[in-house]
């Protein structure tokens, strides 16, 4: 997964699978673990891409100075 797109995608199939109705039992269970798991690793994902465009916005407004300072 390297585009945001591509995570709403994978977000976006965990809901209709969780919403199709055909799943019961152990099938359910396992498909809302899964899905937690996506929700897990998209948290971790817009947390760093939030990071990233803070770094940009301060770059963007102070210039080179603040490179030391950006992760």
């Amino acid at each position: 997964m390297t585009k945001l797109s591509t995570l709403d995608e994978h977000l976006f199939a965990a809901l209709d699978r969780l919403g199709a109705g055909d799943l019961s039992g152990d099938q359910l269970a396992a498909e809302v673990q899964r899905a937690g798991a996506i929700v897990d690793v998209a948290d971790q994902l817009i947390a760093s891409n939030r990071t990233k465009i803070e770094a940009a916005k301060l770059f963007a407004s102070h210039g080179a100075q603040v490179l030391p300072m950006l992760p």
